[in-house]
């Protein structure tokens, strides 16, 4: 019996002991719910969902805790430069706040196309409404900027309407914001201004998509400077550069000057290489800081600016002389104040640093000039000589879309620095009515320039009575002409739309963006094209075409022919009339297909015919009946 007793008191305790313990989720350490909640498989749905299910996992799921901003920095990488390591921050706010940001901007751009899209392509063309409208949304600029790169990094062939939009408001945003800083720059007091600097802001200006800091620009000079600094340790160990750790130090040795410049001159055109560009002198890159490091390459003015910044971090001070049609620095040799022209040196930095004398100078230029032009200029007016230049390209350009852009950019900065130029204020105005664009803010500078200078009012009288024409045009659209292939007229066009085509003579790659039944330019390009030449003349369909080079073309039917290995084409304006490179052929945007409505089905026709004809084994009895099929197919839909 108590045998008895004792086993079921054992087997009791057996029970308690080791009767299984329910354990719930919640139970766990706050540390290791949160490690769970951030696994790369859980989204921001499953976190809100998850918060939702009780107290406890609303508390380890709040807003500044650590798997909101798991969710957000793994969803916007790009964005962890903006705080600071280890910050206190609303991270669930932070995310609503970008998500909202990215559903409106996608808004939008894709609206865009609808409002903006023309056939033919206006080349510089300007959204100024749109872009507007992003900037008084009042969205943080850095949400907004991270959605348009989101877009414009998504799959490569595809959404290309949405990216080539997003690409300009992007250029366009970041083209204010460095205004703004440029603006800030030149309130400084001149002592303050580094030319460097200012050469950087225009450098950011004319390439906003490029990844150009003043910070990376001044490492890369530290390291030249660097260099130079070895040089002179191997000449001279005591040589007070060596000590320099600012640019506010000067030597005031002439000797000692000297030496720095001998060593800055076998550093940067001996050990480096560094040259003027002869042979492409009127190159846009020339101008731009980044790219004379890049390509160590430039035009006196640049290749100046990057002498002088170099000489000054090493102690030696430099002054920029604005000589006509080749910049120059000068050096000088006797004490302060002296504005003798005999009492300087003058470095011709585009000619490897050589040192003339004053009358020397002369020769670089092949006449003579006045005492003035070797005087010292400032900061500022080394700003415009270097827009100046950028213009100058601009205006010798081809008209096409990248001459367009620099002339207008180059414009802007030049009349943010000087905006009461009105030689370049009607050029401006000019430009924005030749390309018709922006009408309302060419009232704002013609009345600008009718302020400035009345006598110019002949020019702006004209220039404002077309514009106001214009803006009445714009609130009364054409509708545009809807082109249906099986009307009678259009029965001998074998082409369409998205088409990637080569061209007989010229051998240029191409994709079709439109077409007519017959060449609708005027007799003068008709003659000048010589047309009449082709065997079937003006009296044949002609077809708008983006070219692989960049440019836009008018060509006939009878030059123009299928590409046996179809490609992407490099233009531009692609996006603007195509939504998607699907393999072989482009596909057309709704806006392109709304013009052009029976055209895609012509394209996919025509793609598979060409394929089934390079199918080894298939006939063209095959290929006929499949390109009518899908035809078929087509129509129907």
């Amino acid at each position: 019996m108590a045998t008895s007793v004792a086993r079921a008191e054992q087997s009791s305790l057996n029970g308690i002991i080791y009767e299984p313990q329910t354990k719930k989720l919640t139970d766990l350490p706050t540390e290791l719910l949160e490690h769970i909640l951030c696994f790369p498989v859980l989204k921001h749905v499953d976190v809100c969902n998850v918060s939702c299910c009780c107290k406890r996992l609303q508390d380890v799921c709040h807003g500044r805790g650590k798997v909101w901003e798991h969710q957000y920095k793994i969803r916007w990488p790009r964005l962890q430069r903006f705080y600071r390591q280890n910050e206190s921050c609303d991270w669930l706010r932070e995310y609503i706040t970008r998500h909202r940001v990215g559903i409106q901007i996608r808004r939008t751009v894709e609206s865009i196309s609808k409002r903006f899209f023309t056939e033919v392509p206006c080349v510089g063309q300007v959204l100024g409404d749109s872009f507007a409208e992003i900037e008084s949304l009042g969205m943080p600029e850095h949400f907004s900027e991270d959605e348009l790169l989101f877009i414009l990094n998504s799959e490569k062939r595809k959404s290309l309407t949405l990216k080539y939009y997003a690409k300009k408001i992007l250029y366009f945003l970041r083209q204010q914001n460095i205004l703004r800083s440029l603006k800030t720059f030149l309130e400084k007091p001149s002592e303050q201004q580094s030319a460097l600097e200012g050469a950087v802001l225009v450098d950011q200006y004319c390439n906003p998509l490029a990844d150009i800091t003043l910070e990376s620009i001044s490492e890369q000079i530290d390291d030249m400077a660097e260099k130079a600094k070895k040089m002179l340790r191997i000449n001279n160990p005591s040589h007070p550069s060596l000590r320099v750790t600012n640019s506010d130090c000067v030597i005031e040795d002439f000797e000692l000057q000297r030496q720095v410049l001998w060593a800055l001159n076998a550093v940067l055109y001996e050990q480096l290489q560094y040259k003027g560009n002869e042979c492409d002198y009127y190159n846009p890159l020339n101008s731009y800081i980044h790219q004379v490091l890049l390509r160590r390459t430039g035009i006196p003015i640049s290749l100046s600016v990057l002498y002088m910044t170099l000489a000054r971090k090493l102690g030696v001070q430099l002054e920029p002389v604005n000589f006509p049609n080749h910049f120059l620095l000068r050096w000088c040799q006797s004490p302060r104040g002296s504005e003798d022209i005999y009492d300087f040196v003058y470095i011709d930095a585009f000619g490897k640093g050589k040192q003339l004398k004053a009358k020397e100078c002369e020769y670089l230029i092949g006449h003579q000039v006045t005492a003035d032009y070797y005087s010292a200029i400032s900061t500022t007016e080394v700003l415009l000589r270097m827009v100046g230049n950028l213009l100058n390209i601009g205006k010798r350009g081809e008209g096409n879309e990248k001459s367009y852009q620099l002339l207008r950019d180059s414009l802007d900065l030049y009349l943010t620095i000087n905006p009461d130029n009105v030689q370049y204020l009607l050029l401006q105005a000019r430009l924005y009515f030749h390309l018709g664009i922006w009408p309302e803010k060419v009232l704002d500078i013609l009345q600008h320039i009718q302020a400035l200078d009345p006598s110019q009012h002949g020019a702006v009288g004209y220039l404002v009575q077309h514009t106001l024409e214009h803006i009445q045009h714009k609130k009364h659209p054409v509708t545009p002409e809807v082109k249906r292939r099986n009307a009678p007229e259009h029965l001998e066009v074998q082409y369409s739309v998205g088409l990637i085509m080569k061209h007989k003579r010229s051998g240029y790659n191409c994709v079709i963006y439109g077409w007519d039944p017959k060449c609708t330019m005027s007799q003068e390009w008709i003659t000048t094209m010589r047309v009449h030449q082709l065997s079937s003349g003006a009296n044949q369909p002609f077809y708008n075409v983006l070219v692989q080079d960049g440019t836009c073309r008018y060509a006939a039917q009878e030059n123009l022919e299928p590409h046996s290995a179809p490609l992407e084409i490099g233009h531009p304006e692609v996006g603007r009339y195509f939504s998607e490179f699907a393999e072989t052929y482009y596909v057309a945007n709704e806006e392109l297909q709304t013009r052009y409505p029976e055209d895609t089905g012509e394209t996919l026709g025509t793609v598979q015919e060409l394929y089934h004809r390079m199918t080894p084994g298939s006939g063209s009895r095959d290929g006929a009946s499949a390109t009518d099929q899908t035809r078929q197919q087509s129509k129907s839909m």
